[in-house]
């Protein structure tokens, strides 16, 4: 363990040498200066292009057979984002943010599969008989395991919305995930089916003066074990 925890120390040191030593690197800049903002410009709005922009950049994030199992919901007219508010506890970043996106899992995973798989299929990226074996084995691992399907909206939601706050970084906006709501209430006023599950929401905007600076994270030798 000891000599686990002196590597990982050795890693802190050496990523900081380099990061001075060499040009900077877009995405890792992008990486360690992203942080979670409380206040946003409830002036600003932001475009249906935009937002759409913002999806198809958060859709290239990695799921499960590329299963796809994920719906956005983009809460952006001012009316929808005051009713979302109260529902998430009267924060008002819901508010002030341009768009509220409520990141959306979904069940079923394995029942849409074959559709998910079909345009990789025709332009030649997957063999049918890779998608027949996908498909199998997607029916027994989520057709009668209600936890496994749960589990995996869940990992679904997480990585798309990490993708699109990266995303919304990259276009000059700020971001904070949230799981602070009621996802009864938004199960139901925002019409979502029986197979969808609220994730998280992900508020998008401009920054405004306010909001803290980047909190300290615990350093790489607590939070890595190398064996």
């Amino acid at each position: 363990m000891n000599k686990a925890i002196d590597s990982a120390a050795s890693i802190d040191n050496k990523t900081q040498t380099n990061t001075a030593a060499t040009p900077a690197n877009p995405m890792i800049e992008l990486i360690k200066n992203r942080r979670s903002l409380n206040h946003f410009d409830p002036d600003h709005t932001m475009s249906e292009q935009e937002i759409a922009r913002l999806v198809a950049l958060a859709t290239q994030a990695p799921t499960a057979f590329n299963g796809q199992n994920w719906h956005f919901i983009a809460v952006h007219s001012d009316t929808q984002k005051a009713t979302l508010q109260q529902m998430a506890f009267d924060q008002a970043k819901v508010s002030e943010a341009s768009v509220s996106f409520i990141i959306v899992g979904r069940l079923d995973i394995h029942r849409s599969l074959a559709e998910s798989l079909q345009p990789s299929i025709a332009n030649g990226t997957l063999p049918q008989q890779v998608a027949d074996v996908w498909q199998g084995m997607a029916d027994g691992m989520y057709g009668d395991n209600p936890t496994m399907q749960r589990d995996e909206a869940m990992r679904t939601g997480s990585l798309a919305a990490m993708t699109l706050m990266m995303a919304a970084e990259s276009m000059g906006y700020g971001s904070c995930p949230m799981i602070g709501f009621d996802a009864e209430a938004i199960q139901q006023t925002f019409n979502l089916s029986a197979e969808e599950v609220p994730v998280m929401l992900v508020t998008v905007g401009r920054e405004v003066a306010g909001n803290w600076q980047k909190k300290q994270r615990r350093p790489v030798s607590e939070v890595l074990t190398l064996v």
